[in-house]
């Protein structure tokens, strides 16, 4: 059987161990819903490598993003107790924190929002996002609190190049997983594009989108941006502001 190593040039010690921890937690939820979605299974993890079963990648058929929509609405349908999780993980390059919670919106805007914040370097920018933040803690926090139908598991970084198919299977990999909406997932899969139509008609079929989603893609997908902002620089700076200037509007 082929493999697929991944080696680990960070100075996140952790971040390999985390990501296997996260496949084996998704392969749990997936084996209980009998949801159609494979995850590479983790053969060997260490601080300095990962070695992971080989994917035979090629271009997905419409009825393949057909299936990721069903499937991943079938893992979504699925409630949950709390939202967050027990151990801190990775986002892309960044620490991700985590807690058991059971309060969404505070969990959102605490471990996601405001870390991210808290990572900028440049300290008027941070500090602008921050008054932001904290003038709109209350009404964004119980806004998304009543958006929130159930908690699920989620991917976390579900962007498409997250996303593999093979001639006959959908396949999740790199995943930042944690509880919380559901939405948060569908709204980075706009975020870089990738994913068909198809694939949205499809999982609405099963789990119809809020009315809210619109309002609540631009604050998930800020967390994002915000990643991206510390991760790759001013090229996101622009998003960021954007998003910011609408929870401002809204939510202050």
């Amino acid at each position: 059987m082929n493999h697929f190593i991944k080696h680990n040039h960070t100075t996140h010690t952790q971040s390999f161990l985390a990501e296997a921890q996260g496949l084996e937690l998704l392969q749990q939820w997936v084996d209980k819903t009998q949801a159609q979605i494979k995850l590479p299974k983790v053969i060997e993890v260490s601080e300095q490598q990962l070695i992971l079963t080989h994917i035979n990648a090629t271009h997905p058929t419409p009825s393949l993003q057909q299936q990721l929509g069903k499937e991943l609405a079938k893992l979504h349908s699925a409630e949950h107790s709390f939202c967050g999780l027990e151990n801190d993980n990775f986002i892309g390059l960044n620490p991700q924190k985590n807690c058991i919670s059971h309060n969404w919106g505070e969990f959102f805007w605490q471990y996601r929002l405001k870390c991210q914040v808290e990572l900028i370097e440049d300290s008027p920018i941070q500090q602008r996002f921050s008054d932001i933040l904290h003038s709109a803690q209350v009404n964004l926090t119980d806004w998304l609190n009543q958006n929130c139908k159930h908690f699920s598991l989620l991917h976390g970084d579900l962007w498409s190049g997250n996303v593999m198919f093979d001639q006959a299977h959908v396949w999740l990999i790199d995943p930042a997983v944690y509880f919380g909406d559901s939405e948060a997932d569908i709204a980075i899969t706009e975020l870089f594009g990738g994913f068909s139509q198809t694939f949205y008609a499809a999982y609405q079929s099963i789990k119809p989108l809020s009315p809210v989603y619109p309002v609540k893609r631009n604050i998930y997908n800020l967390y994002h941006y915000l990643n991206h902002y510390n991760l790759f620089g001013i090229s996101y700076l622009s998003a960021c502001q954007r998003a910011f200037s609408t929870i401002q509007q809204d939510f202050t």
